[in-house]
Order: C-alpha cells, then structure tokens, then sequence
C-alpha cells in the first residue's frame, strides 16, 4: 500500500496585514558575507513589512561577517553558543545573549557550537536631530528585569534595549512572558509594527478578524493598525521575544 505524503500541508499564512510563518516551507537564502550557515528570510520588505526578521544556523565552520550601513542589526541567541568581534571587542555568547549592532559598525560572529540558532531583526536606522546614533550594546536576557504589565502579575515584560530612557533608538526588542492561562487585556489596535517568534509555550492569536493556534517556533508579523490579542494555553508560559518601532514622530507631514 502506497503511503501518501501530504506535501501541500502548512499552517503558514500571509495575509495583507498579518503573517504567521510556521517554518516547514523554510527556503534557504545566501546573505553575501555569512558563510557556511543556512539563512531564512521569515520577515522583510517583500511582504509589505518595513524591517526585516532572519533566522540563522550556525555551525563550527559558520561565519557572519560585515558591516551595518543604512540598518541596524539586533542579534538574538536561540540556542548554542558562538564568538562574536563588535568593534574588535570579544564576546562570548550563550542561549540569551544579545547584541545590538547599531550603523556603521563591523562584527563577526564565529566559532559556533553545532546547532547554534540565531534570531536578527534589521531596521533601517531614522536620525533624530540632537541625538547621535545609539552605542553598540551586548548582553543577557538574565541581566533584565522582569516589570508588571498592564497591572497584571501573570504578564511580565523584559525591556532589552534602553528604548524608553534614550530617544537615539527607533526600535525596541522586549521578551514577553505568559503565565499558563494569562492573556491581553484588551484587543491592541497601533501605530507600530511587530515582528516575534514564540520560545516557549503554546497559545491563540487573533490577527485582523482571524485566529490562530500558536506554538514554540512560530514567527508572527503584525502591520500597523492590525487588531491583536494573545492568551496562553497549556501547563507552561507562553514566551516571544518581539521587535516594534518606537521613538519618532508618526507622521512626515
């Protein structure tokens, strides 16, 4: 008896002002200067998205090497461990770590343990007038802390780039943490853009007047103005680390 291999299969969605990028239609992409390491475009540009979300595999012959022009680069470990050169500094980096590599600036990451999973978010960098571009930054999550949201013990919120005491930076990364049955307190309707990926725990999303079930590995991408609302199911938290743009005034006009 033949066996039937449902190819055509995925919960993977794009739609006008929302996304949700499951990972099993994952095409690898070549990024000039990273070499040796599988690259997946989840986020960017093409998709109607005004930042670009990657992840990278790395492993002992991986290399990231280049320089920030225009965007800036924020670097994420999921997993693994690897070297990274900013400004011929040395940093070792762990599951949790972080760098934010702001323009015009040269890194290298190398040296990476087998399996090393990488999340970067990009983002054109906007100057404001009396401010200078932000300093590059490395640190862990751990070193963080946790703040109430919303008057909400079971919603805690991690800040990891000083976004709200420094005008300089135009995006913000926060890690969002769940406790197992907490949700949003209203449906969030916003100027800004969000990009995440889910590292822990499993939950419902309302995207527009869609929902959808999500889980540890899923990426979401949230235009401007698209209704949204989370509540986490199972026994576990539900965690995402996500990106928005903050800091410049909302219009050009």
């Amino acid at each position: 008896m033949n066996k039937i291999n449902l190819t055509a299969l995925s919960n993977t969605i794009v739609e006008r002002d929302h996304a949700v990028i499951t990972g099993d239609g994952f095409v690898n992409s070549v990024v000039p200067g990273w070499t040796n390491c599988e690259v997946n475009v989840v986020i960017n540009e093409a998709m109607g998205a005004n930042f670009c979300q990657l992840l990278i595999t790395l492993n002992s012959q991986s290399q990231l090497k280049g320089k920030t022009q225009h965007s800036q680069i924020f670097f994420y470990i999921l997993e693994g461990s690897c070297d990274l050169y900013l400004n011929q500094n040395k940093s070792k980096l762990k599951k949790g770590s972080y760098a934010y590599v702001s323009i015009d600036q040269s890194y290298t990451f190398d040296k990476a343990a087998e399996g090393t999973r990488v999340l970067t978010f990009h983002k054109k960098y906007e100057p404001l007038e009396g401010h200078t571009s932000p300093e590059v930054l490395v640190n862990h999550e751990s070193n963080i802390e946790q703040t109430i949201y919303c008057e909400d013990p079971d919603l805690l919120m991690q800040n990891l780039l000083p976004d709200e005491n420094d005008l300089s930076f135009d995006m913000a990364v926060n890690i969002f943490t769940y406790s197992p049955g907490a949700n949003l307190p209203f449906v969030e309707t916003h100027i800004m853009e969000h990009g995440l990926i889910y590292l822990e725990g499993q939950g419902i999303y309302r995207l527009a007047d869609k929902w959808y079930p999500i889980k540890k590995g899923d990426s979401i991408w949230m235009a401007p103005y698209c209704p949204q609302w989370f509540g986490a199911l199972g026994k576990e938290p539900a965690v995402y680390i996500y990106y928005k743009n903050v800091n410049r005034f909302p219009t050009v006009i």
